[in-house]
């Protein structure tokens, strides 16, 4: 495409922009090829101005920037009061707007996003639609191996991963929505069918800096939509009904009592799953489910109120529900041979905490030994670190505290604060994942539960800079496979 034909929606002197053809969109001066259009943006650590020249020097045909002084250049340079905004809408111009051709389906929320979009991945499958799953874990469709990405990557990948996906004839994203998205504008020219609130609570504070721009990030997903667009709204939240009216499409509210448009008339979680029947207007859906915990029957809400504004029928809404057995990572169990049962989950806030905790105190024996293996990720939140040691300390006979991705910080000092928050002697703390999970296996009884928390299916470790190849599952599935 031409530079002047994918810059009109950016820039107002129209006519002085020359008609360059355009190869590629760059936002990494690393990606740069012969013909790219590179737009030079603000990051976390670097400011894409800096890597200007670099992006010359390997062939870029344009840049687009803040317009600060950087001199003259000697290719065009596309002055733009928001590069970030910019980025997004030449990326969608390129790939020629495709989430217009698309259903999109956007999921925003603290905990439970990937386990919502996964149910409704299933329930879009069992109508036999083809359809995409994009977040946490990858990007998820059938016939093409899985890719890992951000939770929501950047505007010009999303676009060229709707563009190519149209082409082969999918017609349904799914997708994760990320508060650092939707901060920075990544998807602010995907158009949304439907949109979904799960919950919200404190995280990312070291990037949001207050709950209340926290909140406000979240509620851009629903400004953005159109009055034909459908809002699906968690009201077992404190926050739903705040998110609701930040709304611009029509809301149906979700919730566990009947004070709401779909809601469970009957319920009985336990640890053999969730069943129970869902009111939906004048359907009825029956829910036999392998997802364990009331905040999983919260996702299955959302996920059946996403089915249901698009026509899905009760029965296959149902049949999705079944084939949702297992969501990696999330609430994933694992036996030992001695009956001692593992359970793994990607929680890492305090409310995710709570309810995991929560779950699994109410449904295990009363004669179980509940022992909790956990960290808190380096150069993130310090502050919520003594209250996840409190939260654990509560419902836990043990503490097993250890790495979880500590990145540039000391194990040793985030394992210290974790531990100001406790009050009793029944932890041990490791600088070393590995060493902990792996005596923690070996330790547990025929009738006692491993809860491990954080890392899910990462098959990483952040440490110093790095990416350590570690992943809980291995280690796990090593062990029960050798006793």
């Amino acid at each position: 495409m031409n530079l002047k034909e994918l810059t009109k929606d950016i820039v107002q002197d129209y006519e002085s922009i020359p008609k360059i053809e355009i190869n590629d969109i760059c936002t990494h001066s690393d990606q740069v090829t012969n013909g790219s259009l590179f737009v030079a943006m603000y990051g976390e650590k670097f400011d894409g101005h800096d890597f200007i020249q670099k992006a010359i020097e390997k062939g870029a045909s344009a840049i687009i920037s803040n317009g600060r002084d950087i001199g003259e250049l000697p290719i065009p340079n596309i002055k733009v009061a928001n590069p970030r905004l910019a980025a997004s809408k030449v990326a969608s111009e390129y790939y020629g707007n495709p989430s217009k051709n698309l259903k999109v389906i956007g999921i925003t929320g603290t905990n439970g996003k990937t386990t919502t979009a996964s149910i409704v991945y299933n329930i879009l499958k069992s109508s036999g639609i083809k359809c995409v799953q994009l977040g946490t874990l990858g990007v998820i469709a059938d016939g093409f191996k899985s890719e890992k990405t951000l939770t929501t990557p950047d505007p010009v990948k999303l676009h060229k991963i709707f563009s190519d996906f149209l082409k082969k004839g999918f017609s349904h994203i799914v997708m994760e929505v990320s508060s650092h998205a939707l901060d920075q504008m990544r998807v602010s020219d995907i158009e949304f069918d439907v949109a979904s609130f799960t919950n919200l609570s404190p995280e990312h504070l070291d990037y949001h800096l207050t709950i209340e721009d926290y909140f406000h990030a979240k509620s851009k997903l629903f400004h953005g939509l159109s009055i034909t667009s459908t809002s699906i709204i968690n009201f077992d939240d404190k926050m739903g009904k705040l998110i609701a009216k930040e709304s611009k499409a029509p809301v149906i509210s979700v919730s566990k009592t009947g004070d709401s448009d779909i809601y469970f008339s009957e319920l009985k979680c336990s640890i053999n799953g969730i069943k129970g029947e869902i009111a939906a207007g004048d359907k009825v859906i029956e829910v036999d489910s392998a997802l364990i915990g009331e905040f999983n029957a919260e996702n299955i809400l959302c996920a059946v109120g996403i089915a249901n504004s698009i026509g899905i029928s009760e029965e296959i809404i149902s049949l999705g529900i079944k084939n949702s057995t297992v969501i990696p990572g999330r609430m994933e169990v694992f036996y030992k041979n001695n009956g001692g049962k593992i359970i793994v989950d990607y929680a890492h806030t305090p409310d995710a905490y709570e309810k995991v905790l929560t779950t699994i105190s109410k449904i295990k024996s009363r004669e179980s030994l509940l022992n909790v293996l956990f960290g808190c990720g380096g150069d993130r939140d310090i502050f919520k670190r003594p209250e996840m040691g409190r939260i654990v300390e509560k419902y836990a006979d043990k503490l097993w505290i250890t790495p979880d991705n500590p990145r540039s910080e000391l194990i040793k000092s985030i394992n210290d604060q974790i531990i100001s928050g406790l009050s009793l002697q029944k932890h041990a703390d490791f600088d070393d994942r590995g060493v902990a999970l792996t005596k923690a296996l070996n330790d547990l009884g025929a009738k006692d539960i491993l809860l491990v928390l954080g890392k899910g299916r990462e098959n990483y470790q952040e440490i110093s800079g790095e990416k350590i190849e570690y992943s809980d599952i291995e280690i796990i599935e090593k062990i029960i496979n050798e006793n």
